[in-house]
């Protein structure tokens, strides 16, 4: 009945109707500057059959994205979870993400709605620090590959050189934090769980969870338990979650391929400048205060893709909104339909 009433109230009617708010508040603020700048090209965009094609392709790479996530959910619940159930979480996680700022994200939530599907509170917080260990590897190890194949000055366009040396410095200072993150909580699952216990119980001392203290107790058992099991899984059951992370990071990284590809004319080592760029996008988005990033998910693109965008002569805005049309808004539309008969499960 708590977990209940916890998940109903982040989700509660108010939090959507204004994170919704506030997402399309910005967008309007966004075109009306546009034409405030006298824009010719804000909506002048070049449509042609290829530009359907590969808008439908990028709709396919988010759903094989939501898929890759399904699997993964499966696999670290040992299959507890059916793929109806495993649809329901990942549409809840990403909903939970879209009406949060970017660097609370859907992870604050996704505890409970883990806990929800009869998962152990214990258990259930070891498999979202898993997935965030997953993806925290996945962008920290992919900077270096990708940097390896195109220069670091190739992260910022040409129109940004003046600010590309502070801009990297910031960026590095965001990787350097990442990496850090990553550090602790692989140490906490796999080495000492103890170090999590530790952090969960200087939470516990806030005013507000005090008199909730016992659970932290049974919360460091629990996640012991986990730990353990995790520690004896067969070296395929890592490998399996490796395939699912990746998968859903390339997928999610080549839509925005996709609405380039989709009215500008690309040749083969655009796309690793592309993904180089997505990389910083992606840390920007992370730290706003904005519900999804929005605002600086949409600035972040016009800025960092607009030596294609200018020199195709189409509109960096109508890209970004094409763009988050994708990858952003159906799981507001998605999320809002699945959770009112997700709630009412016993």
């Amino acid at each position: 009945m708590e977990n209940k009433t916890q998940i109903s109230q982040f989700f509660s009617k108010r939090r959507v109707y204004l994170a919704i708010f506030i997402c399309l508040s910005i967008v309007g603020v966004i075109y009306f500057l546009e034409w405030r700048k006298g824009s010719q090209n804000l909506m002048t965009l070049h449509w042609t059959g290829m530009s359907t094609f590969y808008l439908l392709l990028g709709l396919c790479f988010m759903a094989l994205r939501d898929l890759a996530y399904m699997w993964r959910i499966r696999i670290l619940t040992d299959k507890q979870l059916s793929w109806k159930q495993s649809f329901q979480v990942i549409m809840l996680w990403e909903f939970a993400s879209a009406v949060s700022p970017g660097v609370v994200g859907g992870s604050a939530v996704a505890f409970f709605i883990l806990e929800k599907e009869k998962i152990p509170l214990g258990k259930s917080t070891a498999l979202v620090i898993i997935t965030l260990i997953l993806d925290n590897l996945f962008y920290v190890l992919l900077i270096p590959t990708v940097l390896f194949f195109i220069d670091v000055e190739a992260l910022f366009p040409v129109q940004l050189s003046a600010m590309a040396k502070s801009g990297m410095g910031v960026f590095w200072i965001g990787y350097g934090i990442i990496v850090g993150i990553t550090l602790v909580l692989i140490t906490g699952v796999f080495i000492s769980p103890k170090i999590i216990y530790f952090f969960v119980k200087l939470i516990y001392k806030l005013p507000y969870l005090r008199r909730r203290a016992e659970k932290a107790d049974q919360f460091a058992k629990d996640i012991e338990t986990a730990s353990v099991a995790l520690k004896n899984k067969r070296f395929l059951y890592w490998i399996k979650l490796i395939l699912a992370t990746m998968g859903a990071w390339f997928s999610r990284f080549l839509v925005v391929n996709c609405v380039l590809f989709a009215f500008i004319g690309l040749n083969f080592w655009d796309n690793f400048i592309i993904l180089g760029r997505q990389l910083i996008m992606w840390l920007a988005m992370l730290v706003t205060p904005t519900p999804g990033g929005s605002g600086m998910a949409e600035y972040a693109f016009s800025e960092l893709f607009a030596d294609y965008v200018l020199g195709a002569g189409v509109s960096a805005v109508g890209l970004a909104l094409i763009w988050r049309t994708l990858s952003y808004y159906p799981y507001l539309l998605i999320g809002s339909i699945v959770l009112p008969r997700w709630l009412r499960k016993p």
